[in-house]
């Protein structure tokens, strides 16, 4: 495809988040062309507030992609959207929907589709997040039904920062965890680097491993009506795209679940 006439994906991200944007362009290029807006910086506000101010200033957004107009546009900031619930977020991303004239979804949301997709109802949650985040994150997930089997938390260094986590912490942590081999891995916050971990784990073991960058990336494809299994998709896509037909199987067996890590 013409790079010119390829379908436009627009992206809003967190003024610091450094991970979304190469993240997800390298998952949807060159089938895709990423455009990104940001939300404001925020000075004077601790997390909870900025969270909060990023769902009030969403529809402007979205307004600052002018007359590009997005074909999709995901919204990678999972933090703001738990504060929503399942429902205040689906009912959210309708009306901004609505407003643009083209499907908008939050990185939560898109979670939930690709979890779905690939037959997971079970979680075990990897999370770089404060511990009152985390908390959050998984009461949205138990929300959506999903069950949270286990929380692995991950710090960066001393603290908890989705944006300072290295590759090394990251496959150490959940490495000491000793998860079972049969769990879905779902590293939530789009702001952590997440790509080299994978492919590390990845050889670990046949776990399914999503992200919130990966979820984005495969609900913004399957919208635009790009395969996450076409010759052009990354390998980690690949990888989810050979899960959904096992999924298929799991469903209609009574008897089978699937164990899931949410990151």
């Amino acid at each position: 495809m013409a790079l010119q006439s390829a379908p436009r994906l627009g992206v809003v991200v967190p003024s610091g988040n450094a991970a979304a944007e190469p993240e997800i362009v390298g998952l949807v290029s060159p089938a895709l062309n990423v455009h990104t807006a940001r939300f404001p910086v925020l000075p004077g506000n601790d997390l909870r507030g900025r969270l909060e101010k990023y769902n009030e200033v969403l529809p402007d957004v979205l307004g600052n992609f002018g007359g590009l107009r997005p074909d999709a546009t995901v919204v990678s900031c999972t933090g703001s959207h738990y504060l929503l619930t399942p429902d205040g977020d689906r009912a959210l991303c309708a009306e901004l929907s609505e407003r643009t004239g083209a499907p908008v979804r939050s990185a939560a949301l898109a979670i939930l589709d690709t979890a779905r997709a690939v037959g997971s109802e079970r979680l075990v949650l990897v999370s770089p997040y404060e511990p009152w985040l985390t908390e959050l994150s998984q009461g949205y997930w138990e929300a959506a039904g999903l069950a949270v089997d286990r929380v692995v938390k991950i710090r960066a260094g001393a603290r908890f920062s989705p944006y300072d986590v290295t590759t090394g912490e990251l496959v150490a942590q959940v490495r000491e965890a000793e998860l079972p081999e049969d769990a879905t891995l779902l590293f939530t916050g789009t702001g952590m680097f997440t790509f080299d971990a994978l492919a590390e784990l990845g050889r670990d073991s046949a776990r399914t491993l999503l992200t919130s960058n990966l979820a984005s990336a495969w609900w913004a494809r399957d919208t635009l009506g790009v395969p996450a299994d076409g010759p052009d998709a990354h390998p980690l896509l690949r990888r989810l795209a050979e899960r959904t037909g096992t999924a298929r199987g799991d469903r209609s067996d009574a008897s089978g679940r699937t164990a899931v890590t949410v990151s």
